[in-house]
This record gives structure tokens, C-alpha cells and sequence, in this order.
């Protein structure tokens, strides 16, 4: 990885990194909110991409603010981090029990904060990133999103490739952006 031209890291990917060209992490293999670890991988190099799915919500804000300040660090110019958090505008009420903090689905006991896209795009652009909405609901309930490719990282809890979507109902999504180095 370390050697190829175009560099990308799946960062909390665990044992869901099927992506031919990137190379993925977890917890146990890198703290993103300390540079020392990125180093450790890295040196002087820096990255392409950064996908992070379902992470930024375990994140405290101090961490967060961190761990933004790494990936921003550590990127190319026009380097791209795309995050994937829970939505919480999402207008179902048992999505948002689900994935709250303390919420009943899996994980979200170590959830720390519910993302909303004004909050998620505000902490980004406050360390230097130019932000895209790629998929997000607003405060009225209505769902947005835009074309986007795997080139920036795929995302399994999407619009497009939950398995829990179906018959024209948006019954899983993330709140997704893309987050560029200028």
C-alpha cells in the first residue's frame, strides 16, 4: 500500500474490508485521534482517500476534533475523507431509538453523539475541509442525495446498497459526505 501510487485508508472497516486497493483498519490497529499511530503507517507519506463507516459517532468531541484534524493532516491536497454516520434527522422514530446514543441497535451503546448534517459539515469546515452532502435528511424529513461512486470509498449502509431497502423504501441510510482537502 505504502509503495502504490494511490493511497487509501478504510479506517474502522474490521472485519468488513472486501476493497481491492485499500487498506484497512480498526481500532485495535489505529487510533485515529493520535498522529503518532498514523505515522506509524504512514511516515512522510500521505493518502488519497480516507473512508470512515460508522465511526465519527464513537467518537467523543474532543476525539472527534482530532481524529479530523488527523485525517485532514494526513490527506494529499484534493484528498478526499468520506464519512458515513447514523442520520439524526432520519424522521423514524424506531431508526433514531435504534442508533441514538444508548439507542437499542447494535453498538449504539458506545455511540456519543447523533450526527445531523449541519453539525457533521460545521466540525469538518472548522479544521480546513470543503464539505459535500452526498446522502443526508433534512429537518423537514425530506432525504437528499447526490450520484456518487466507490472511488471515495464504499459505504454499505446507503441508499443504494443497504440490503434493508426495498420496494422503494428507505428503511437504513447514512448520513454521507465528502470531506476535501482544498
Amino acid at each position: 500500500m505504502l509503495f502504490s501510487p494511490v493511497r487509501k485508508f478504510n479506517i474502522g472497516a474490521g472485519k468488513f474490508c472486501f476493497e481491492n486497493g485499500w487498506f484497512c483498519t480498526d481500532r485495535d490497529s489505529l487510533d485515529i485521534t493520535k498522529s503518532s499511530e498514523w505515522k506509524k503507517y504512514l511516515k512522510f507519506l500521505s493518502l488519497n482517500n480516507i473512508v470512515a463507516e460508522h465511526v465519527w459517532e464513537h467518537l467523543s468531541d474532543t476525539n472527534t476534533e482530532q481524529a479530523n484534524k488527523n485525517c485532514f493532516y494526513f490527506l494529499k491536497r484534493g484528498g478526499v475523507l468520506r464519512i458515513a454516520v447514523p442520520d439524526g434527522y432520519n424522521p423514524n422514530k424506531d431508526y433514531i431509538e435504534w442508533v441514538k446514543p444508548g439507542g437499542s441497535g447494535e453498538g449504539a451503546d458506545d455511540h456519543k453523539i447523533l450526527y445531523n448534517y449541519k453539525i457533521l459539515k460545521q466540525r469538518l469546515e472548522a479544521v480546513g475541509f470543503k464539505v459535500s452532502l452526498l446522502e443526508y435528511w433534512d429537518e423537514q424529513g425530506e432525504f437528499h442525495f447526490i450520484e456518487w461512486t466507490d472511488e471515495g470509498g464504499h459505504v454499505r449502509r446507503s441508499r443504494r446498497y443497504d440490503a434493508r431497502n426495498k420496494d422503494g423504501k428507505l428503511n437504513y441510510t447514512s448520513l454521507i459526505v465528502d470531506a476535501v482537502k482544498p
